[in-house]
């Protein structure tokens, strides 16, 4: 394996911790404007745009209604930006993980199923805006997880050329698959969100690891 240039991580999950946030303001949004769901669906849905995660439940069985869609949207920008302006809590040990990348000159970059104005919040209330070389949101791209597209954008960003020397880190399905699609040397998955080890083993991946804790000891085995 080329050696890793660049980690890219996931956000809500992977470093910051899930406390059902999204799914919760997701069934907020999706309830105040009367379009039909199940928690279990929403689940799986996870770590994509959320735009795009709108527009699937409004237009099951049709094309979607562009005016529902926004204002459904809407409702969940709303929702989120309260819920994490009150509270954020970093993933235990990322803090130390970023320190080791950037001791050991590996860039690090973000991708976010989150719009921009999201990522930027959290970012900015953690203090780790200037950690990453690049942060990529769902609407940076014209097609959110599973394609690899904010790892391209990311890499390009970067100046990172070879995908051999990328690794992906996230906490949900879709995480693997844009990696594995992406074709990135290591797609990793940890285990810090809403999905068992069991539901990421069933996805294409490199390695399946606790934390981003235990990631300076997989780079230094790498």
């Amino acid at each position: 394996m080329s050696r890793i240039k660049l980690v890219i991580f996931d956000i809500a999950g992977t470093i910051i911790e899930d406390q059902g946030e999204v799914v919760h303001a997701f069934g907020s949004a999706l309830r105040k404007n009367g379009v039909a769901f199940t928690e279990d669906e929403l689940k799986r849905w996870k770590g994509a745009s959320k735009r795009e995660v709108i527009r699937h439940f409004v237009g099951r069985g049709g094309p979607a209604d562009e005016q529902l869609v926004e204002a459904t949207y809407r409702s969940f920008r709303a929702e989120l930006e309260n819920a994490y302006g009150r509270e954020l809590r970093p993933i235990a040990g990322a803090e130390t993980t970023f320190a080791w990348c950037r001791d050991h000159g590996i860039l690090m970059a973000t991708t976010t199923g989150f719009y921009a104005e999201i990522s930027n919040l959290i970012l900015e209330r953690t203090g780790w805006h200037n950690l990453f070389a690049a942060n990529v949101s769902s609407n940076d791209v014209r097609q959110g997880r599973p394609a690899p597209y904010m790892i391209f954008r990311a890499m390009e960003q970067t100046g990172v050329t070879n995908v051999r020397e990328v690794m992906n880190v996230g906490d949900t399905p879709l995480d693997l698959q844009a990696g594995t699609n992406a074709g990135t040397g290591a797609v990793v998955g940890v285990l810090t969100g809403a999905h068992a080890r069991e539901e990421l083993e069933h996805e294409p991946h490199t390695h399946i690891i606790k934390s981003v804790e235990a990631l300076p000891e997989l780079l230094r085995r790498l």
